[in-house]
């Protein structure tokens, strides 16, 4: 088999992403055989359909899928996709989907038959000389990336006869406000008719959603910022739900839908708009696990006056179309423009044309109507010279600046805009960035805008990068003219300037940008950190800036509540695994990585640009981002595996099977044999599973204990608590299930997070959840839990069994098990769920407390005349005597427990346990009442009550 891998990758303006090669790379050759797979078909579809996918070669689509889950403003997407080769004969199928630029792909996964082959992410090395091969196979094009928004995946893969091959792709994204509404786009171009094809969005604010608006499909190609013409109604077969927090959109057209669309299966872009309620001046901070994002975007503000040069190419390559929108777009902009403003307009070729020598007017009826006769006789010719036009624009501005009394919190901008490159004056790209930042010296922002396809997009991008500002890349087609509207309203409205956020010190670290010069209407600034001071009840927030009026200050102290709102497991609709991802955590790593990559952009220095390029490799490693400076890297699974499943793949960097890797200090241990996922575990019996059931097993004494802990959902249960001794903690959050029918139970809990901590020889913890476990002993590692793999800190080791179990051992001498439950179509009252099992106590103190660790050096006694009456019964079984006898009791550090006889299934009901059970959450059983052993928060090492 032969499959390939690739992505054409273009740069967002929005987001200031930087432009890179094409990642095209031959990855893997190898021929499929032995292939008993049975030959599956697509779903039925119209007569003429059959007819015209009868005449194609090439294989059939039969299911296309995105599922995407926003959480406050983070989007997990994934797209999967199944083709059919029904023919005769072996044929190539190519997967292919758009996703924004602004988005990184964090996983892929491909299945043909038996085999399945995932992707990997892998740093690049550093490049020498000529040896990038991926760019000469296939050279990036600007059509490749359209105006720079998207990029395209590809994956392609040989099909043998009577087969399917699956495909599934993750990516991410922090969405971005412009115009006041947020809007995540999905492509939906598989370039044929699908037989299933849906898309799911789901939304989940707790601020609450204000606005949600779905337009119909965008179908070109180019996708620009200018609003649509005729926003009116959903695309058909449309359906949309919502509460105050929450919202679902589907989209789930029929093959005789699709082709009243498209008959090509170029639908188009399915687009989502919404808006979040804002109620804090100083905005919204969400805290989750220790870290925090926060939203800043005040309302109701007066804006700045604006002082804006407007460059414009009018060479001879601006002819016809581009010149034409260009001009349309002016007007109206000069239209807007507000009393307060002043301005001016600089035409430019190979000679540089400015309307009003040395000053900037002001706005006034008769200015804008010469200002539009200037821009009306603009005509093409000549060449295009950029340097000289910006530092023309430059002098023009600074000298305005310089000798005027201007309101000193007006915002001074140039927007520039041209369709080729330089061929007049200075051409050379780095001569002309070192100018411009010097004319400007960071007293201005510079907007620069590209036309066409032919433009230096990269040249435009650094410049708006290197100077405060934004970038745009329109393509020539009828919609150029809103587009350059949308983009000119985006950063028309200035609402404050100098803005700056502080945090204490002593409470954050690896905060992102938080200085911005200038804030726009519509817009939004995010901030993202770590929490490093977790005994804290409250984060501070600092926000200066300037207005239109006065300076402004803004206070606030948050308040960091564990576990708190934002803590989104459990949440209805979110049953896909987002629930188990810290999306704070993934929206600081997102934006960290954006800023690195920003910052090597922008540097000339060799070293440095090495620095940031590693910082900025090995945040995309630990987080598995594909980035400019990683790429997916394709390996088979194994020859069993089973075809990918529609679920979100947690983001890991560990290896697969007894691929085991070293991994930022954390070693895979020597001589690991190769187990089976599913293997029998011997472990102890002293266990809390389940709803939760909690076991304690007494070997000396030949019976186990059991009881219930009716708990609510958010509860963490202190299970071990040791922290003196041993060092070693171990907490068991709650999640929540509506009570089976006809029960008597008004919710079932299950265990939705196990968090083990060390701090002997050094503190280290684990949280582990049913799809991921983050490892933290000063280096941060995150592992899946559907791959098997070992890793080692220096004194704990944690073994992965793929979807089954982990082993958890502290200094050889402490062993848990956490067993892993998954639920393929679970009921309503299930949850995918742990359990947590105690293999190995000897390292454990027998001052060991919690729920589960107080017995395990304490006796308890059933006593002498329970047992007696047990005896009597010699011509029954055991069983038949238990029963006989229903209410004994327990000796329980002098207190008497009553206790009936009960059976429990532990192991994943591989085996049954005959046990005296305590009723009533274990009262008199355990020390205190089971509120006694409830922590504040997952990482609580203290205790609430004295230990006895």
């Amino acid at each position: 088999m032969i499959f390939w891998l690739w992505l054409c990758w273009g740069f967002s303006a929005s987001t200031a992403q930087p432009d890179s090669e094409l990642l095209a790379r031959y990855l893997e050759e190898k021929l499929l055989a032995d292939y008993s797979f049975a030959e599956q078909v697509a779903r039925r579809v119209p007569r003429q359909t059959r007819f015209l996918q009868r005449l194609e070669t090439r294989p059939r689509m039969s299911e296309f899928n995105v599922k995407s889950t926003i959480v406050s403003r983070y989007a997990f997407t994934t797209v999967s996709c199944t083709m059919v080769n029904s023919g005769s004969e072996a044929r190539e199928a190519v997967f292919e989907m758009q996703i924004p630029a602004a988005a990184f792909i964090s996983n892929f996964t491909m299945s043909i038959g038996n085999k399945t082959y995932y992707g990997e992410v892998t740093g690049k090395e550093k490049k020498h000389g000529s040896e990038d091969k991926a760019k000469s196979r296939k050279p990036p094009s600007p059509t490749n990336g359209g105006e720079k928004g998207y990029e395209t995946f590809k994956a392609s893969i040989i099909i043998p006869r009577k087969m399917q091959a699956n495909f599934l792709l993750h990516y991410e994204e922090l969405l971005q406000r412009r115009l006041g509404k947020y809007e995540y786009t999905v492509s939906i171009r598989p370039q044929q008719l699908v037989g299933r094809l849906r898309v799911e969005v789901n939304i989940l604010e707790n601020s609450g959603i204000i606005s949600l608006e779905v337009p119909p499909l965008r179908n070109s190609k180019h996708k620009g910022n200018g609003k649509v013409e005729g926003d009116t109604s959903p695309p058909p077969s449309t359906v949309i739900g919502h509460t105050k927090t929450l919202a679902k959109v589907t989209f789930s057209p029929n093959v005789v839908e699709q082709t009243k669309i498209a008959r090509n299966g170029i639908l188009g872009d399915f687009i989502v708009r919404y808006d979040v309620n804002r109620e804090l001046s100083v905005g919204d901070v969400q805290i989750l696990s220790g870290y925090f994002v926060h939203y800043f975007a005040p309302i109701d503000l007066p804006p700045l006056p604006k002082n804006v040069v407007f460059v414009l190419d009018s060479s001879a390559s601006m002819v016809g179309t581009k010149l034409r929108q260009t001009k349309e777009a002016l007007f109206t902009i000069l239209q807007d423009l507000r009393p307060e403003d002043h301005f001016n307009i600089i035409g430019f070729s190979n000679r540089i044309k400015v309307w009003q020598q040395d000053r900037l007017v002001p706005v006034t009826p008769n200015n804008i109507r010469d200002a539009k006769k200037y821009i009306h006789n603009m005509s093409p010719t000549g060449g295009t010279n950029i340097d000289g036009a910006l530092q023309t624009g430059a002098k023009l501005l600074n000298d305005y600046i310089a000798q005027n009394d201007i309101d000193a919190r007006s915002v001074s901008l140039i927007i520039f805009l041209t369709d080729g490159r330089p061929t007049v004056g200075e051409t050379q790209s780095s001569k002309i960035l070192s100018n411009t930042k010097e004319a400007i010296r960071d007293k201005f922002c510079l907007f620069t805008i590209g036309i066409g396809n032919d433009v230096d997009y990269k040249l435009l991008e650094r410049m708006a990068l290197e100077n405060c500002g934004m970038t745009r890349h329109f393509q020539e087609d009828e919609d150029a003219a809103s587009q350059l509207k949308g983009f000119y309203d985006e950063i028309g409205t200035p609402l404050l300037s100098d803005i700056r956020i502080d945090y204490p010190k002593d409470n954050v670290e690896q905060v992102t940008q938080n200085f911005f010069p200038n804030y726009f209407n519509g817009s939004e600034i995010i901030i993202a950190g770590k929490l490093i001071n977790h005994t804290s009840d409250s984060l501070h927030v600092e926000v200066t800036a300037s207005n239109s009026k006065k300076y402004i200050l803004l206070k606030t102290d948050v308040a960091i509540d564990l576990p708190s709102r934002n803590d989104i497991r459990g949440v209805s609709g979110l049953e896909d695994g987002k629930g188990d991802q810290n999306y704070i955590e993934r929206a600081w790593s997102y934006l960290t990585i954006k800023e690195l990559l920003n910052s090597w952009l922008k540097s000339d220095d060799d070293q440095e640009k090495d620095y940031l390029m590693e910082k900025a490799k090995s945040m995309a490693l630990t987080y598995n981002f594909v980035t400019p400076f990683t790429f997916l890297k394709m390996k088979e699974a194994g020859l069993y595996s089973e075809p990918p499943k529609e679920e979100y793949i947690s983001p890991s960097t560990e290896g697969i099977g007894e691929k085991l890797q070293s991994l930022q200090g954390h070693k895979a241990p020597p001589g690991i044999p190769r187990q089976q996922d599913k293997q029998r575990i011997k472990i102890s019996k002293t266990s809390a599973d389940g709803d939760p059931h909690f076991v304690i097993d007494f070997p000396s004494r030949k019976f186990s204990v059991c009881f219930n802990i009716d708990g609510e959902p958010g509860d963490i249960l202190r299970l071990v608590s040791d922290h003196e001794e041993s060092g070693v903690t171990v907490n068991g959050q709650l999640i929540g299930a509506p009570a089976p029918p006809n029960g008597h139970k008004k919710h079932r809990t299950y265990f939705s997070t196990i968090t083990i901590l060390s701090n002997k020889p050094e503190r280290s913890y684990l949280e582990i959840t049913p799809t991921r476990i983050i490892l933290d002993d000063g280096e941060r590692l995150v592992l899946r839990c559907d791959r098997s793999t070992t890793v080692q800190s220096s004194s704990l080791e944690v073994s992965i069994s793929a979807n089954s179990n982990i082993t958890v051992t502290i200094r050889d001498t402490i062993s848990f098990v956490i067993l892993i439950h998954h639920y393929k179509n679970p009921a309503p009252y299930q949850r995918d769920h742990l359990g947590f099992y105690i293999s190995n106590s000897k390292g454990l103190s027998p001052d060991s407390h919690g729920l589960l660790g107080q017995f395990l050096n304490d006796e308890v006694k059933l006593l002498q005349e329970s047992l007696n009456m047990s005896h009597q019964q010699a011509g029954q079984n055991k069983t038949e005597a238990l029963k006989s006898n229903p209410t004994n009791t327990l000796k329980v550090k002098g207190r008497l427990v009553p206790v009936v006889w009960k059976q429990r299934r532990i192991y994943n009901g591989q085996q049954e346990v005959d046990c005296w059970f305590a009723k009533n959450n274990a009262d008199k059983l355990i020390d205190g009442s089971y509120r006694d052993y409830l922590a504040s928060h997952p990482f609580d090492t203290g205790t609430s009550f004295g230990m006895i």
